[in-house]
């Protein structure tokens, strides 16, 4: 079971940047995938979900019309579209396979059964 995520870069406020998350060896369908972020001496906060077909999302309201998240079943890839980067945003980013099938019970539940490595998001001011 392994989750890839990649992207992660050092950006100027205001700037874009798009991570990639790449799922092998576990199932992909059928359930919800999210992303989450950890911020030097803080906890793993949740930043958004999308269920495995694509077609419900939900976010975090600190990234919620900045922050898009989508799915390619085909490649087994989660990705965030990331815009209008700010200060707060830096963090290590995660992508995790939650063990629910709906992105908002996803975010409720907090239950993630496989998580990536993590990538370094650096965004300057």
């Amino acid at each position: 079971v392994q989750l890839q995520a990649s992207g992660g870069g050092l950006v100027r406020a205001g700037g874009s940047l798009r991570l990639s998350c790449v799922a092998s060896g576990l199932t992909f369908s059928s359930y919800a995938m999210t992303w989450y972020r950890q911020a030097p001496g803080k906890d793993r906060d949740f930043v958004a979900a999308i269920d495995w077909s694509g077609s419900s999302t939900y976010y975090a309201d600190s990234v919620k019309d900045r922050f898009t998240i989508s799915v390619d079943n085909a490649k087994k890839t989660v990705y965030l579209q990331m815009e209008n980067l700010k200060p707060e945003d830096t963090a290590v980013y995660y992508c995790g396979r939650s063990s629910k099938k709906s992105a908002v019970i996803a975010y409720y539940s907090g239950a993630v059964d496989a998580w990536g490595q993590g990538t370094l998001v650096t965004v300057s001011s």
